[in-house]
């Protein structure tokens, strides 16, 4: 036993000298896509909610980040087991210490530098206490090592918000309660027995405890004087104490800390090889890479050894051989991440709607998700978009999911469900109101409030609920029709039409309109509408919602009054400013920024907005837009993401657009084609099957597409069908500095 901690202990000093002492980056003396992964791009936030520079494998179930107040701190609040998102980015806080006992306390915040965060790895100098801390994951479990340069006692300082933490040897474990139905457990091992354990009860530390429960528990482990190594080894579950630590032996148990972090490295490489890319700047191949990675985020596989849990039930269930998944902002990700898994997840994609429609049945309603997380549906923001997220893989070609269970969902979630923004509710008067008169409601300036389910800070939303639904029920629509439900399926392409009710034709926009069918007067479509444009819109204003016709936009360039009144609204929007003062303007709409003129390239409905040109028979500009968008507000730096990131929503409109192509229009089976950033891409599109892109001269200069062949034919329309790639292809773009503008003009993209 005293050979093999003797070997143990040699090995690990032996790992960590080696790691402290070289570029990590670089660890195989080979750049591969990983390295081009920068985790503190767009750190700093431009108003509202940062990026995190994230430790975790992709789509894991165990996801990390430091804990401090904000990028810019010099301090950490601790180091973390496993974060959920940016309101819990710590579920069992812990701290190393070494120091006199008395500066121990409930807030004991630590100083640090030489911070090295990758994919894979994390690693941070705690400089007061002289404490080296290293970090790999895996995907449902971990493992630290500390090195402590001084020679008094080290210490662990446990704690979470709501729950249990024990010790029973050198093992500690417990619970955190996340809800009245949801827990998450953890099992943790050191390498070494602590001499004592104890607690912080009303501010003074009391030993000799073996379990602290409540709320803000904080549980102590000092370890003997003179240890300068320890390592701990822990698992989490969402099942119970006993599957964590089943989940951390079968990961990491018996791995340094180095040989998981290789192990995560070549995860990485193999997901980020799924596309290769070849030119562009480096900064470029970064943004590309971190995008990707950030993609990555969301979903997460809730599978442990054949079980999960679901907190739509509160049940642990069989996964039958299937990983379920959960955690997905679908309002924001079925716009570009699901399409992208369709493309090269498809598997993936097949189970997470696989995943949401067993939720909605253990759910009891039979509502599809909108926000479906760790704690159940959240049923935030507005509208029903996992509808789309379904048939745009069904059209698309996947079959790995039950279409009749998912319609059903679908549609008991849009008809039973209200529509009210931010509500759990069954269907009530304003959903009445929306089927009979074909638009949701917009409350008279001064008119007070009468529905108790609407929210007295998200409001009715009006305008988004309306366009949005539209969307929707079209989506069903091409869902029923599939199914041979034919006159379901022609009364919700009747229902697709509903924008048209709140078409303003003497303005040209979306107009809220009251009960009695008159719009509402006076309307400020810049910043009208209250905080966040609520009172009609959605945290965009109505310059954005004016093209919110994603499977209609044919129609839209009518109703403006052709192509040329299309392209000057769009450019009139670019061109439109604040209206008032930039502090003001943000007061009212703090997630719409990124702004070019009243266009927000932070906020997901804009994101298809540049592509929209290609419909009015001038894509040249959207060429020249798509280019001056990302070089303006996607950079490989610490503010180089404009807008909340919101789990891989935003990164992978990036991801699209740098390839140079974009979905418009999810359900649609088409791709819009903007410009290239790389002279060359190769999607791995599974089976052995890939999708080319060659752009042998494309550049910041050269970003006009001068002729194209796609699959060695001549093309000349921006945009392409699914089918034409979904077996493997090659796009060919000839790209010049000038705009050819003949060019892409042969045939608009299809609309309804």
């Amino acid at each position: 036993m005293k050979k093999q901690l003797l070997k143990k202990s040699f090995l690990a000093i032996l790992s960590i000298a080696i790691f402290f002492s070289c570029d990590c980056t670089s660890e195989k003396n080979a750049f591969q896509s990983v390295d081009y992964v920068n985790p503190y791009m767009g750190n700093i936030s431009h108003m509202l909610v940062p990026t995190y520079p994230i430790i975790h494998l992709p789509n894991s179930m165990l996801r990390v980040y430091p804990v401090r107040s904000d990028h810019t701190g010099n301090r950490l609040d601790g180091l973390p087991l496993m974060a959920i998102n940016h309101k819990r980015p710590s579920i069992f806080n812990f701290k190393p210490y070494q120091g006199d006992e008395t500066g121990i306390s409930k807030d004991l915040w630590l100083s640090y530098d030489q911070e090295n965060t990758l994919p894979y790895r994390y690693q941070v100098f705690l400089d007061e206490m002289d404490i080296n801390v290293d970090f790999a994951p895996s995907h449902q479990s971990a493992i630290y090592s500390f090195s402590f340069e001084n020679s008094s006692s080290p210490y662990l300082i446990f704690s979470n918000n709501a729950g249990e933490i024990k010790a029973n040897g050198n093992v500690i474990s417990g619970f955190q309660q996340l809800n009245d139905s949801v827990k998450i457990y953890l099992y943790a091992e050191t390498d070494a027995l602590p001499e004592k354990t104890g607690s912080i009860t009303d501010d003074a530390l009391n030993w000799e405890k073996k379990m602290v429960n409540g709320t803000r528990p904080v549980f102590v482990l000092k370890y003997p004087e003179g240890t300068k190594n320890l390592f701990m080894h822990y698992g989490i579950s969402f099942i119970d104490e006993a599957q964590a630590q089943k989940n951390m032996e079968r990961e990491i148990k018996g791995y340094t800390v180095d040989e998981i972090a290789q192990k995560g490295r070549k995860v990485w490489n193999e997901t980020l090889d799924k596309i290769q890319i070849q030119g562009g700047t480096e900064d470029e191949k970064t943004v590309f890479y971190t995008s990707l990675y950030r993609f990555y985020e969301r979903p997460v596989n809730m599978s442990e050894d054949g079980r999960y849990f679901s907190a739509s039930d509160g049940k642990v269930h069989n996964d039958e051989g299937r990983n379920f998944y959960t955690d997905d902002a679908v309002w924001d990700s079925y716009r570009a991440s699901h399409p992208l898994n369709v493309l090269i997840n498809k598997e993936l994609e097949n189970d997470f709607i696989h995943s949401y429609i067993l939720m909605a049945e253990q759910d009891g309603t039979n509502w599809m998700p909108t926000f479906p997380s760790l704690m159940g549906d959240y049923r935030g923001m507005n509208c029903n978009h996992g509808v789309a997220m379904v048939i745009d893989a069904y059209n698309k070609g996947l079959r790995g999911f039950d279409l009749e269970k998912a319609y059903l969902a679908c549609k008991q979630a849009i008809e039973e469900r209200s529509l009210i923004p931010w509500s759990n509710v069954p269907a009530g008067e304003l959903d009445d109101f929306y089927k009979k008169h074909g638009y949701f409601p917009s409350l008279k300036p001064g008119e007070k409030e009468t529905v108790a389910n609407v929210h007295h800070w998200e409001k009715r939303q009006p305008v988004a609920v309306t366009l949005g639904t539209a969307y929707d029920q079209w989506c069903l629509s091409l869902i029923a029709r599939e199914l041979g439900r034919t006159e379901e399926a022609d009364y919700y392409l009747q229902c697709a039409y509903n924008y048209r009710n709140l078409f303003n034709p003497e303005t040209g926009f979306f107009h809220p309109k009251d009960k009695d069918g008159k719009f509402i007067e006076n309307v400020d479509y810049r910043f009208g509408g209250g905080p966040g444009a609520r009172d009609y819109y959605d945290e965009n204003n109505g310059y954005i919602y004016r093209w919110d016709v994603q499977h209609n936009i044919g129609d839209l360039v009518s109703m403006l009054g052709g192509n040329d009144a299309f392209i000057e609204a769009l450019e009139d929007m670019y061109n439109e400013p604040y209206g008032t003062e930039r502090w003001l303007y943000y007061a009212i709409l703090p997630d719409h920024t990124g702004n070019v003129g009243q266009f927000s390239m932070a906020n997901e409905p804009s994101f298809h907005i540049p592509y929209l040109y290609n419909y009015a028979g001038e894509a040249w500009r959207t060429q020249k837009r798509i280019r001056n968008l990302l070089d303006q507000w996607f950079r490989n730096d610490l503010m180089g993401i404009p807008g909340d990131e919101d789990g891989g929503g935003m990164s992978s409109f990036v991801v699209f657009s740098q390839m140079g192509f974009y979905p418009v229009t999810p359900g649609s089976p088409t791709y819009n084609i903007g410009t290239p950033f790389f002279s060359y891409v190769k999607m791995d599109l599974g089976d052995g099957k890939f999708f080319e892109i060659k752009a042998p001269n494309a550049s910041k200069e050269n970003k006009y597409i001068q002729s194209a062949k796609l699959n060695g034919k001549p093309l000349n329309q921006a945009w392409f069908n699914h089918e034409d790639i979904a077996n493997g292809g090659v796009l060919e773009l000839n790209m010049g500095t000038k705009a050819n503008k003949k060019w892409g003009n042969e045939t608009p993209p299809p609309s309804l």
